[in-house]
Formats: C-alpha cells, structure tokens, sequence
C-alpha cells in the first residue's frame, strides 16, 4: 500500500468502513445467531475499529517507522493487546450504562470511548517509547 495514493484520513476512512463491515457480517451471521443481544453487537465494531484508529497514524508517521522492524511476534500480542483492550473497555462501559435509559447513540459512544481509551492505552504501556518527544527519545 502506498501511502501517497490517499492521505492519512483517507485511509482510515477506507479502514474503518472495511473494518464496520466485517463487523457487521459478523454481528449478522455469527454473533446474532447464537443469541449475542442487538444493544451489545457494538462491541465488535469497536474492537475491529480500534486497531485501525493507532496503526494508521504509526504506519503513516515517519517518526515511528522504527515500530515495523519489532518481531512479528510482538506485533501480533500488540494486536492482541489492542483487540482485547477495545472488546473489555466497551464491554464494560456499555454493561454499567445498558440499562441506564439514555439513547443508543450515547450508549454507543460512551463505549466507543472507553474501548479505545483502554486499546490505546494498553497500545501506549507496551510502547511508550513511539509517544516520547524527540528530545525524549535520545534520553
């Protein structure tokens, strides 16, 4: 992919449209069939959207082109860390307010905020050192 052929915004657009559809054949043909409730289903739009929203900007800043020569293993538990991170964060987020009288809309992004709180910040603990200023990074 290259990145000159659309700017960063765009392709987190095009990302997250690909990730809420995935999410959403998901919830259709998976997770709704075995019963996950309509209030809760989303949760994986959250957790498939989360990744997209800190790879992104690490992929298209120069400054943190050193993350990509990590292990490969160590860039899956960080996906894994941002995956489980999104999917805990609003799923507690959504359970305390479900039942709490205000609108969808609200509930969803009082979820969508906590899932990506908690996935960037278990992003940030296993990688402070891609958010230090420049002058940092030489300490």
């Amino acid at each position: 992919m290259d990145k000159e052929t659309l700017p960063r915004w765009g392709w987190l657009l095009v990302g997250l449209f690909v990730a809420a559809t995935a999410a959403q054949l998901l919830n259709a043909f998976v997770l709704g069939p075995i019963g996950l409730p309509e209030a809760y289903r989303v949760i994986t739009v959250i957790t498939l959207m989360s990744p997209l929203l800190i790879y992104v900007g690490i992929w298209y800043d120069e400054g943190r082109r050193e993350y990509w020569d990590r292990s490969r293993a160590w860039i899956a538990g960080d996906v894994a860390f941002v995956l489980s991170g999104a999917a805990l964060g609003s799923s507690m987020a959504l359970v305390a307010v479900v039942d709490s009288g205000l609108p969808q809309a609200v509930k969803d992004v009082i979820a969508m905020g906590a899932g990506f709180l908690l996935s960037w910040g278990l992003f940030w603990w296993r990688n402070p050192e891609l958010y230090r200023l420049d002058g940092d990074r030489e300490r």
